[in-house]
């Protein structure tokens, strides 16, 4: 068996799943990267190239065959060359009782007074292993390769992280990776295919999103019903659940309730959740939604439809919102009021301003009118960037009043035959229809991510507007499930 130290990746992006190496070491077919995912290994080129260029003279041992490679970075190292770029190293092992060759390529070693430091680019900016645990085990297992090639440790592990900072790695990864190395030859060497539950978040960009998850929603799989977490699809299977229809045959809601599933080193009760997920699973089986109550919507001559588009903090110190979308529905609309984050170090700040000027438009022409959004994100990021940047005139104390989440609306007033109750997955379910055939949310974030590195300002122009007319079609789409939901009543 032969592993590169990019094995990890495929362990834990885009989420930690069993199954993903096992298929791609079998040479299951898998599909296309997405726009964000070129866009990133995009960006991670430019990163290490931009690394290159200031890291001064080194050596490149990127050409030749595996042997010469490893021949030439012995050499290298023992000449003492203060830099080496792309160095090869490979050495056997026994893992697991199996032999294993591992082998892996650095993006650096940089010589030390006593040693060598290996180094790698990383465009990601939160180098934590809560974050990218793949990154903490790939420079895990060069630094084991380089202690069975020179029988000696590296001076240190590091990685330059897309900060521009310079992040150092614990030598206690060396063992960690092993231990995962472990763990993917157990996986990769069963006759079986592993059981890794499928969920709509987990799988959602997966490239074996069409195998795993589409055949779990034609199957009726039990972890399609929302509210059934991971846990609780490995405890009900262990009973012999699979289905939704043996979820149905097996459970009322009490006996749901007390089933026990594992937290850790310990097990809970499902509980009250017991309710909402017989109620789902009851619409999926069926095929047809049920009003469970009328809809609790605030009312009003006019409502703001509210929606952010962000970069995550992995790609982004900030954690910042790019776009505040925001637009007037009802009997006085607006023009779209959108305001995106300016490029350069003050962006973040002026797109913070500019919404807090477009919400103060609007309530002094509407007054105390509700903001409609979906899910918690939004109400989250208000918050965030009060502490970061304050509530000029109160605007945001006064926004967070008018708030309205309509996700915990929807869920709670009507079980839907679908598998999530993504905005996306909702609005397609009531057939409302976009004019991009290109959009989400991290197409969005890929989008905007190429018009801040492009020098090219008609396509800035271009990938701007698009993303514009993504957030405005989000802003619809919300309207339109708050109008589908108005003529839901209990009968």
């Amino acid at each position: 068996m032969r592993l590169n130290a990019s094995v990890f990746y495929g362990l834990y992006r885009p989420s930690e799943c069993d199954l993903r190496p096992y298929l791609r070491a079998r040479g299951v077919e898998e599909g296309k990267p997405s726009p964000y995912d070129e866009v990133i290994i995009e960006l991670g080129r430019w990163h290490e190239e931009r690394v290159l260029g200031e890291i001064g003279p080194l050596v490149d041992l990127r050409a030749g065959t595996e042997d010469e490679r490893i021949k030439r970075t012995i050499q290298a190292v023992q000449d003492g060359v203060p830099v080496l770029y792309q160095p090869f190293f490979r050495a056997d092992a026994q893992i697991g009782g199996q032999p294993v060759t591992l082998v892996g390529e650095p993006d650096f070693l940089v010589k030390d007074a006593a040693s060598y430091r290996i180094r790698d680019a990383k465009i990601a900016r939160r180098i934590t292993e809560k974050d990218h645990p793949e990154i903490l085990l790939q420079l895990g297992l060069y630094g084991w390769l380089y202690e069975q090639t020179f029988k000696t440790k590296p001076q240190r592990l590091e990685v330059i992280a897309g900060t521009g900072t310079l992040e150092e790695i614990p030598l206690s990864f060396v063992e960690n990776a092993l231990k995962q190395v472990g763990r993917i030859v157990q996986l990769l060497r069963s006759d079986a295919e592993p059981f890794s539950p499928v969920g709509w978040t987990k799988c959602g960009t997966c490239g074996f999103n069409g195998r795993c998850w589409t055949t779990a929603v034609e199957s009726k799989n039990v972890a399609t019903v929302p509210g059934v977490d991971q846990n609780l699809t490995r405890a009900l299977r262990d009973n012999g659940i699979n289905r939704i229809d043996d979820l149905l045959r097996e459970f009322d809601e009490s006996g749901l309730a007390n089933f026990q599933k594992p937290r850790g080193n310990k097990t809970q009760k499902v509980g009250k959740a017991a309710e909402k997920i017989l109620r789902f699973a009851r619409a999926l089986a069926s095929g047809k939604e049920e009003v469970l109550q009328t809809p609790a919507l605030p009312l009003s001559d006019n409502y703001v439809m509210f929606d952010l588009e962000g970069l995550p903090p992995q790609l982004d110190e900030l954690d910042k919102i790019y776009l505040w979308g925001l637009q007037v529905f009802g009997a006085k609309p607006s023009e779209y009021l959108g305001k995106i984050a300016d490029i350069g170090p003050n962006g973040d700040r002026a797109g913070w301003d500019g919404f807090l000027d477009a919400a103060k438009s609007v309530f002094e022409t509407y007054g105390d009118t509700p903001f409609i959004h979906w899910t918690h994100y939004e109400r989250t990021k208000v918050a965030a960037y009060v502490e970061r940047y304050g509530d000029k005139d109160g605007i945001a104390d006064r926004l967070n009043r008018n708030l309205v989440d309509l996700f915990p609306i929807t869920q709670s007033s009507v079980a839907l035959p679908i598998p999530s109750y993504s905005l996306k997955v909702v609005e397609k379910y009531i057939g409302y229809k976009r004019s991009q055939t290109e959009y989400g949310g991290e197409w969005a974030m890929a989008a905007f991510i190429k018009a801040t590195e492009t020098s090219d300002e008609n396509m800035r122009k271009e990938l701007l507007e698009r993303v514009l007319t993504y957030n405005r079609e989000d802003l619809a789409a919300t309207w339109a499930v708050f109008e589908w939901l108005r003529t839901k009543k209990v009968n």
